[in-house]
């Protein structure tokens, strides 16, 4: 009699748990999810062509290969967690986004959910695309419903167990994610403004210059756009605030819009890769844009953090070329 009692009270208690972590899913769920209004706005294709490229999306949605179908998804993207593979964004309407809507494509670049109600992993980079605005993401989307569908599967991302577990992510996402743009700074002009929402917003750059948490992969804002270690593929980030040393304080404004146009940096090299690809991006925006992004970069607070080899103390320290 008394085994039963023990069984049927742990039972109860399983019983119990599962309907608190249900509860506390359901709250963490609706807490981090807010409703979708599509304004009343006629998108541009021409426009979403340079939200695109300023985004850097054919890099991350598009396999490697001569042969590779641009957008149509395949890229591989090592990290700590697992590889993850980009999606097809062409409009196909089965293995694309041909069939997602207005209010699926602002809640999954605004919230990071998908249209079957999932959250996506944080590896898409919702985190900085929630600070756009509603018209660039609508004028994005209709740039990639311009485009020709490709029947392209997706590939299943290869990742291990806790962090196959969708539902984690509603979780990470109470903690770690702050849905919304960025607030207007007092004192700042409109350039300035433009320069922070090009860098935080639309490229992103903090994803791959920030450290991130090694347990939660969530990206350490004390040290924002400081360059890391062990950035995407294990490769290493330069540092590019404005730290002499360490950083790009020694750029002036003109020679860091002239490396977003070109790709050459202060020191006469050239950067390849994937920061070579965000160049292909950052070369089709206006002269104003780049010179907006210089501006911002050369006005945030800089930071030491020595990221690859550090130059010799007699030619002024720091690193010889960041951007190796």
């Amino acid at each position: 009699m008394k085994a039963r009692r023990t069984v049927r009270w742990l039972l109860g208690l399983a019983v119990a748990g599962v309907v608190a972590l249900a509860a506390a899913f359901a709250v963490a769920r609706w807490l981090t999810r807010d409703a979708v209004t599509v304004p009343d706005y006629q998108p541009s294709a021409e426009r979403g062509a340079l939200v695109l490229a300023a985004a850097g999306c054919t890099g991350c949605h598009t396999a490697e290969g001569a042969d590779a179908k641009p957008l149509a998804g395949g890229r591989a993207l090592d990290t700590p967690f697992g590889t993850f593979y980009g999606p097809n964004i062409t409009p196909d309407p089965v293995h694309g986004i041909g069939a997602w809507s207005d209010e699926d494509f602002l809640r999954a670049l605004g919230q990071g959910v998908a249209p079957d109600g999932s959250d996506l992993y944080p590896v898409f980079p919702y985190t900085s695309f929630t600070r756009m605005t509603a018209e660039d993401m609508l004028d994005l989307k209709a740039y990639l419903f311009s485009l020709e569908p490709v029947a392209q599967p997706n590939s299943p991302h290869e990742i291990g167990f806790p962090f196959s577990v969708r539902q984690t992510l509603t979780f990470w996402k109470l903690f770690f994610f702050a849905p919304g743009p960025d607030p207007a700074e007092a004192g700042r002009d409109e350039a300035w403004h433009r320069g922070r929402y090009l860098v935080r917003a639309l490229g992103h750059c903090g994803e791959c210059h920030t450290p991130r948490d090694a347990t939660t992969g969530a990206l350490d804002e004390t040290m924002a756009l400081a360059g890391t270690e062990d950035g995407p593929g294990g490769a290493a980030i330069p540092n590019i605030t404005p730290d002499d040393a360490t950083g790009i304080g020694r750029w002036s404004e003109g020679d860091i819009a002239f490396f977003l146009q070109s790709g050459m940096t202060a020191d006469g090299d050239f950067v390849g890769g994937e920061m070579g690809e965000v160049i292909r991006g950052t070369g089709r925006l206006s002269p104003e844009d780049r010179a907006a992004m210089a501006a911002y970069l050369k006005s945030i607070a800089p930071v030491s953090h020595q990221i690859g080899r550090p130059r010799p103390a007699e030619d002024g320290g720091g690193d010889d070329n960041p951007w190796d």
